[in-house]
């Protein structure tokens, strides 16, 4: 929101400088994000008359001019404008003015042999217009040469550019700014007098709106014998200082007013309006769109209509976007003589979403997605009235009105506030605090400064200053009623209490800690995710981040109520969709294979409800390698052991010692070359190969390998004594004897298995065991692998000798035999 300090001037009385105001108001809880100071774009710039006009003897584009600024003698100015001529009164920047618009200093100089003191200003060049075809000449007559052009510019102002917070919809409006300084002052308020309105009704204008939740009020008045003209030059000045673009005298008063009031109004062509419906009378309503309707907008774009769409139609033909943006078809143009203006209450979700529908956001639409005050709609659309009977002759003739609002409807509410709760939530005060509030215009303090706390006539003084009405109830305790402007925002004793913080300064207050204060830490989870990340990130993966959000395409899925898009509007119940497209975009990008992993949360829905848990997520793909020269520049994809490799070293690195079983469930991955990983009886996951038919429609490489892992289940062996706690074990000084053990094995035993067996069969003098061959093929017996393992046997006190290890080896070779029914071949 642009602030005119000339127009809050007049709303309110306000004595500081630019610099103040802006510090007060940012201070209070509205950021000014810039001080645009428009009296530096002239200073230097007075008024002058030109008092002759010749052509330049040695140039047929210039002229040389006699300019009466005030000192005596008249100056010559060379000027290049075509429309110069004598007797104008012009703006004049002297030697020695800085135009910081087109950063030009103004300097004596020759043009053409014929000397030059100064430069007859355009608009353009004083920063009010982007182009001029000529230079600015004054409309007055018989004004005073040589003085400070500035306030016939307009340039006497300083603009502030504030931003207020979401909740604050009363801030976007100078009435609205005007009230807060007033509170934050203590200055008197000077709203505008806008005088009462009778007006009859006619069947010439009636109402009908079809959705009263989303319109609970519509004003429609019309106004006759309107002459469209350009705005007195007070009016485009303020509505120019606020950014907007003077187009006539009616539609420059509903921005007027939309400025002032924070009311949107729209004007439109009574007899376009008819000639569209085809009648003289009108039936203005309210109602969504119908789909397959279109309508052109003012911006001269034919708008296909959604289902959600606020429409605002003519005998049930749309003419403009409520809330939004009108229709071409009925604007005021020209020729314009009579009105049909609008004024209405529209809901802020309908108008939120109708302008998210078109792709739309104008200066009304974001007023009303915050809401706006309906106890002042009527004094906005009489404001409007008074201006367009003023300023453009308008004679109000006819006015309906359609109000779906209950009688007991209020835009006022009452809160209990109680002292106590008030200090017990903002604490002690500053002893020698400046109070920034109005608190501070009678008295600087009217409280002990050894108690440090807010006193009852500190905050009846604050709450009535933001136009709230206070009744004790009971001592130190009130009821605060809330002023209309304010009723959304104000809902709870909280909103109170942060309003008195506000206004009373928040650097007023003390700045302590609550008494049980610790230092910060990581939670138990937290630690272990970090550990989780730093391990897969030592095995070479890079982390990746997802949406939650995915194209609802299973049965099981999460669907959003209100989704933004389409192909965002389910929640994903897995994690390997994302990265598998990640893999494929950063191969199609021409980055190579995306070793990466994921934590993140997946959601499913159950018959008996909606379930959440966490997930850690991986792919590994295409050739490790860096440079391939000693295979002929050929690439090798990565193979099943190399990529179940980087996932035991990773587990290594987290404690964790995990099993592997052949499964077949994931539709996503190869039936013959997945596991489903295992921790001490707890299912920890999935590891396993894409599926060919996948891989091929993606076009990825031959082997690509993919991972997903309970984040609870891992969480829950980490935080086991033995796996948070280091144990020191020493290492042994005795040498090592090892044994290897050869056997047929059926082909449905696992390794797994196997090594967990030889485990327990040898007890403690076992150090290691790992397999080191395995053969399939000609003299095995059908159904049964050879497999070949060494084991590694050492004592921590002494050297083993034959006598120790071959009980123990032999014990071994017999639990095989005996559990699992294998045939030794040594």
């Amino acid at each position: 929101m642009r602030i005119s300090l000339n127009w809050l001037r007049e709303l309110v009385d306000l004595t500081m400088n630019p610099e103040e105001l802006a510090e007060m108001l940012t201070m209070a809880g509205f950021e000014v994000e810039e001080i645009e100071d428009r009296r530096t774009w002239a200073d230097g710039v007075v008024v002058g008359k030109v008092l002759s006009c010749e052509p330049h003897p040695n140039a047929d584009k210039l002229n040389v001019c006699q300019v009466d600024i005030g000192r005596g003698s008249p100056s010559t100015i060379v000027c290049g404008a075509s429309n110069v001529k004598a007797d104008l009164y012009v703006p004049v920047a002297t030697v020695g003015t800085y135009l910081p618009t087109v950063d030009l200093k103004i300097r004596p100089r020759k043009l053409r042999d014929v000397a030059s003191e100064g430069m007859i200003c355009s608009l353009a060049e004083l920063g009010l217009a982007k182009e001029s075809a000529g230079i600015h000449h004054f409309e007055q007559d018989s004004l005073k040469v040589g003085s400070d052009a500035r306030p016939l510019l307009g340039l006497d102002d300083v603009v502030l550019d504030l931003t207020s917070t979401a909740n604050r919809a009363d801030a976007l409006s100078m009435v609205g700014v005007a009230r807060e300084v007033a509170a934050l002052t203590g200055a008197k308020l000077k709203l505008p007098d806008v005088p009462e309105l009778s007006v009859e009704t006619s069947p010439s204008l009636a109402m009908k709106v079809s959705e009263p939740e989303a319109c609970p009020i519509y004003i429609g008045t019309i106004m006759e014998q309107v002459k469209i003209a350009p705005s007195p030059e007070w009016l485009q000045r303020r509505i120019q200082a606020a950014g907007t673009r003077p187009i006539n005298n009616v539609v420059d008063i509903t921005n007027y007013v939309l400025l002032e009031w924070g009311q949107p109004l729209h004007a439109f062509d009574r007899d376009r309006l008819r000639s569209v419906v085809g009648t003289d009378n009108l039936t203005i309503g309210v109602r969504f769109a119908n789909s397959g309707e279109s309508l052109t907008t003012l911006d001269s774009q034919k708008r296909t209509l959604h289902e959600q769409t606020l429409l605002i139609t003519a005998n049930d033909k749309p003419v403009a976007l409520a809330g939004v943006m009108g229709g071409e078809e009925t604007e005021v143009f020209a020729d314009t003589q009579n009105l049909m203006l609008e004024a209405a209450l529209f809901d802020s979700v309908a108008v939120r979403r109708s302008a998210r529908s078109q792709g739309l956001r104008t200066e009304a639409s974001a007023r009303y997605e915050r809401g706006v005050n309906q106890a002042e709609l009527a004094i906005a659309c009489r404001r409007a009235i008074h201006l367009i009977s003023e300023l453009a002759g308008g004679v109000t003739t006819v006015q309906a009105i359609a109000d779906s609002r209950s009688s007991q409807a209020t835009a006022t509410r009452t809160i209990e506030l109680r002292l106590d709760r008030v200090n017990q939530v903002l604490g002690p005060i500053e002893p020698d605090a400046e109070v920034l509030s109005s608190a501070a215009t009678t008295d600087p303090k009217d409280m002990d400064e050894d108690v440090g706390e807010l006193q009852p006539e500190d905050i009846e003084r604050i709450l009535t200053a933001l136009g709230c009405t206070l009744v004790p109830v009971q001592e130190r305790v009130w009821s605060v009623t809330v002023p209309p402007y304010r009723y959304r925002d104000l809902e709870r004793e909280i909103d109170l209490i942060e309003e008195i913080a506000r206004l009373y300064g928040y650097n007023n207050f003390c700045d302590t800690l609550p008494a049980k204060t610790e230092p910060g830490y990581l939670s138990v989870e937290q630690a272990l995710t970090q550990k989780i990340q730093q391990a897969f990130r030592a095995v070479g993966l890079t982390e990746l981040i997802h949406y939650s959000l995915v194209k609802p395409d299973k049965e099981n899925q999460i669907s959003l109520a209100n989704p933004l898009f389409a192909e965002y509007s389910a929640l994903r119940t897995e994690l390997l969709s994302g990265l598998i497209d990640a893999f494929q975009y950063n191969l199609e990008q021409g980055n190579g294979a995306l070793n990466g992993f994921e934590i993140g949360r997946v959601f499913w829905r159950e018959e008996e409800g909606l379930n959440e848990t966490d997930m850690v997520a991986g792919i590994l793909g295409g050739d490790p390698s860096q440079g391939q020269w000693v295979r002929g520049g050929r690439e090798q994809p990565i193979t099943w052991f190399e990529a179940k490799g980087v996932m035991e070293s990773a587990f290594q690195r987290l404690g964790l010692s995990v099993e592997y079983q052949p499964d077949r469930r994931n539709a996503l991955l190869h039936p013959g070359r997945t596991a489903s990983l295992w921790v001490q009886g707890n299912r920890l996951g999935t590891f396993g190969q894409l599926h060919p038919q996948l891989r091929q429609e993606r076009g990825l490489p031959n082997e690509v390998y993919v991972f997903e892992l309970d984040l609870d289940v891992m969480f829950a062996q980490m935080e086991q004594e033995e796996n948070t706690a280091s144990a020191f074990k020493p290492y042994s000084t005795y040498p090592a004897s090892d044994r290897d053990i050869a056997f047929f094995a059926p082909t449905k035993v696992s390794v797994s298995e196997i090594e967990r067996a030889i485990k327990k069969a040898a007890g403690t003098l076992l150090e290691s065991v790992e397999l080191f061959d395995e053969y399939r093929g000609e003299n095995v017996p059908e159904g049964k692998r050879s497999l070949a393992l060494r084991l590694v046997y050492r004592a921590g006190d002494r050297t083993l000798t034959d006598e120790d290890v071959e009980p123990v080896h032999r014990k071994v070779r017999d639990a095989l035999i005996e559990k699992f029914g294998v045939d030794p071949r040594s």
